[in-house]
């Protein structure tokens, strides 16, 4: 799936009417025509779990998650680099993975990474099922040798074979590598970040300010909305970075790696905005280290503009309004693991 920012037709449709009320309107009237685009809210309820099978999946998920033995050296967890205190993130240019190997992109948001069109910045993972078994067996990241060997070692540790069977009771055997994957997943199903951004999308015209309001509208207008669309603000399409102006940094050229197809040459999955105001340093080459930078980098690349500095402000303001609330209920880590 491709976009681009001068091919989309509802972009130019919406764009005209948008610009009919951007500058009159007063700061927190009229605003549907400028939400239209962000569709419902998001809704924290979506995945939790209904039955005592679903349960030990989250909770067994939630083990996992946080197990640093599922790395060659006892040392790396999901959560090393995808903190649940932390946005999902490590707040690092790069992570560290096994060995001290420094990973070649910048660490996603594991936040509400399930409603992405698909995972890692390439979209090579369809689900965060799948992209869950990626990192275990990467060489630079948790380094474990094989599904089996992970298995293996699971196996032997007291507890985790009883969990498994609670997790999975119509899987013969309940502790396999895709079940491992299944885990985790039903966990991190259970990231939704709602904030004042969603009450404001259910209607709540008073849940942002006049300046993140202005924001809003300039995010809007200036074509911002052609990629980072949808409850997520993004994450639902691939697009070239560099649309306009070529980026920088070429020695990453994003899924043509993965396809092979000329016309993916850098072409990444869009990230979506949700709590971009926690989870800098940003893009996939952590380019950029505030939301300011990543804001004009944005405009010149992918827009050929240059906007004052007030208007690079009320954009700012209007992405920290995305910041949202992960429940410790969902973020705690376990009080105690399997063996211990």
């Amino acid at each position: 799936m491709r976009t681009n920012n001068f091919e989309s037709k509802w972009a130019a449709v919406l764009f005209g009417v948008l610009l009919l009320t951007a500058v009159t309107a007063p700061a927190q009237d009229n605003l549907k025509p400028f939400l239209i685009v962000f569709g419902d809210p998001l809704k924290p309820t979506w995945n939790l779990p209904r039955t005592a099978t679903q349960q030990a999946q989250v909770e067994l998920g939630r083990l996992l998650y946080f197990e640093k033995r599922l790395s060659r050296d006892n040392s790396i967890s999901c959560n090393s680099c995808h903190d649940t205190k932390k946005f999902g993130v490590d707040g690092k240019a790069f992570s560290v993975g096994f060995d001290k190997h420094l990973t070649g992109r910048n660490s996603p948001t594991s936040f509400n990474a399930f409603l992405h069109v698909a995972q890692f910045w390439d979209g090579r993972a369809p689900t965060v099922e799948e992209q869950a078994k990626g990192p275990i067996l990467a060489a630079g990241e948790m380094a474990m040798p094989s599904g089996e060997a992970v298995v293996a070692k699971l196996g032997k540790i007291k507890g985790y074979p009883e969990k498994f069977k609670e997790a999975f009771p119509g899987s013969n055997p309940p502790l396999t590598y895709d079940n491992l994957g299944k885990a985790i997943g039903a966990y991190e199903r259970l990231f939704v970040t709602p904030g004042r951004f969603d009450k404001l999308l259910a209607g709540d015209t008073k849940a942002l300010n006049e300046l993140e309001v202005r924001g809003l509208k300039l995010f809007t207008t200036t074509g911002c909305t052609t990629c980072h669309n949808g409850p997520l603000v993004g994450g639902n399409v691939y697009q070239k970075v560099g649309v306009v102006v070529p980026w920088p940094n070429q020695k990453d050229q994003g899924r043509f790696a993965l396809t092979k197809i000329e016309a993916d040459r850098m072409f990444f999955k869009v990230p979506s905005l949700r709590n971009i105001e926690k989870t800098a340093p940003y893009f996939h080459d952590a380019s950029a280290n505030t939301l300011e930078e990543a804001v004009k980098l944005m405009m010149r690349h992918q827009l050929n503009k240059e906007l004052p500095k007030e208007d690079v402000a009320a954009l700012v303001a209007f992405l920290k309004s995305l910041t949202g609330e992960l429940p410790n209920s969902v973020s705690d880590a376990p009080k105690s693991f399997p063996g211990e």
